[in-house]
């Protein structure tokens, strides 16, 4: 059973979809926990009340990770409540779904702000605080198998995933020296409110059906994962990239192949 019970967790983006499934399973596992989120306090709100029913603390934190003013004030004040961060997820993402010739300077711009930048802010001044503790600490930044491959419509997107793979894969050999170990997960399709802004549901229940084991991931699975990549059963793990994707990323098999 994975035990972080004196620990103490933020995660952004977690007031829906993939970071609320992360701050309610490492609350599971006896982390308190920080939400963060831009928008749908309300949300943020509920999260905190599930945690806080599994005998947790939980605090609510709004910050625009896009901007590393609000990202250090963000922590200053987890750090004024907590006097610690022993766990980063760093969770938080948009996306832009237009073609490459559609795509504007603008929407780019915006989403490496958020998808790559933020990710670099919210890692970095954590870190600096987990090197200030000298106690280690667990880093995952969820990136996604975009990174991997090129999907269409997504270009600002991929653009970004593939930079903080590269990020965090730099800054776990960095940061080894302060064991503080960085690892990066790859969600695939995960069954998130989010994926409603760009495709009907009909849409998405047939869809999943075609992936490998025939259904999308759920925020859980994905917070199952994190979990584990900050508990003690991963101490010797840095560096590394968990696909959690259902096999979504192997191509499919066609009809001449056995």
């Amino acid at each position: 059973m994975i035990d972080l019970e004196k620990k103490v967790a933020l995660i952004t983006g977690s007031s829906r979809g993939i970071g609320r499934g992360c701050a309610i399973e490492l609350a599971k596992c006896g982390a308190d926990v920080i939400i963060n989120y831009y928008r749908h306090g309300d949300e943020a709100e509920e999260v905190a009340e599930i945690v806080r029913g599994l005998g947790r603390s939980a605090i609510v934190i709004g910050a625009d990770v896009s901007d590393v003013n609000a990202v250090e004030e963000m922590i200053n004040e987890a750090l004024d409540y907590y006097g610690q961060i022993d766990i980063l997820v760093s969770n938080a993402a948009m996306s832009v779904r237009k073609t490459f010739l559609e795509t504007t300077v603008e929407e780019v711009s915006k989403t490496l702000d958020v998808c790559m930048w933020g990710v670099f802010y919210v890692t970095q001044i954590a870190a600096k605080q987990m090197v200030k503790q000298g106690a280690g600490g667990k880093i995952v930044v969820i990136s996604s198998i975009h990174a991997l491959r090129p999907f269409p419509n997504a270009v600002a997107y991929n653009m970004a995933k593939g930079a903080i793979n590269n990020m965090a894969y730099t800054i776990a050999g960095e940061l080894a020296d302060y064991n503080i170990n960085v690892n990066v997960i790859e969600p695939g399709w995960t069954d998130t409110p989010g994926e409603r802004n760009f495709f009907p549901e009909e849409f998405l229940q047939e869809a999943w059906k075609n992936l490998p084991l025939k259904c999308a991931a759920t925020i859980e699975d994905i917070g199952k994962s994190v979990a584990f990549f900050c508990s003690s059963a991963a101490d010797h793990i840095t560096g590394s990239n968990l696909r959690v994707d259902g096999g979504e990323w192997i191509p499919v098999r066609t009809s001449f192949e056995s």
